[in-house]
């Protein structure tokens, strides 16, 4: 799990005023998620769990994606790349379009998660270092 402050409920309801829904965001097992400018509150069952964003999604999802989330990138290269390897072979093999549409995409969305939950888990140890 990201880096937070971890604020229980009992303690302290901590909703801000003007803080919006939002469903930008690893929601990591959340029931809601909140945005408050550059802060990004993740509401539990029994606690929240708080952090700030270098950069606000809703206002610069670019920059949010390289600052915040890099691991995005990184997964989507490799999916979209393994998904056109993958529904490549597939057709040489079988000459069937469906098949390797079929085939690339299942590979893509498996080999992209599979990165980005690697790159996710690198990026927690290195947070926890620091």
């Amino acid at each position: 799990m990201s880096k937070g402050i971890e604020v229980p409920k009992d303690a302290r309801p901590i909703m801000l005023d003007g803080a919006e829904e939002t469903l930008l965001g690893d929601p990591m097992g959340a029931r809601k998620q909140y945005r408050y400018g550059n802060l990004h509150i993740r509401e539990y069952e029994d606690k929240y769990v708080v952090h700030v964003d270098r950069a606000d999604p809703r206002k610069d999802p670019l920059m949010h994606i390289l600052l915040d989330a890099p691991e995005l990138i990184f997964a989507s290269v490799f999916g979209v790349y393994a998904g056109l390897k993958a529904g490549s072979r597939v057709y040489k093999a079988t000459t069937s379009k469906s098949n390797a549409i079929i085939a690339g995409t299942l590979v893509s969305a498996a080999s992209g998660y599979m990165l980005y939950l690697l790159g996710r888990y690198i990026k927690d140890r290195i947070m926890m270092r620091g």
